[in-house]
């Protein structure tokens, strides 16, 4: 049986942690600042963690 392809483009978006979740960084962040306040911009900088309910689908995604 061959084996599975990781799938690249949740590879390039999505860390896996050592205890099994997943970091990625956040949406909301690419325009559109000038309707965010200072709190909400500065929240959304650097890595988050990924919501449980989505942990099942980008392990198959990233097996490796």
């Amino acid at each position: 049986m061959p084996k599975q392809k990781t799938n690249r483009a949740a590879a390039k978006r999505f860390k896996k942690t050592a205890n099994g979740g997943f970091k990625s960084g956040a949406a909301y962040t690419s325009h559109r600042f000038h309707g965010k306040t200072k709190k909400q911009r500065r929240q959304l900088r650097g890595t988050h963690m990924m919501d449980s309910t989505n942990v099942k689908t980008y392990k198959k995604l990233l097996a490796h």
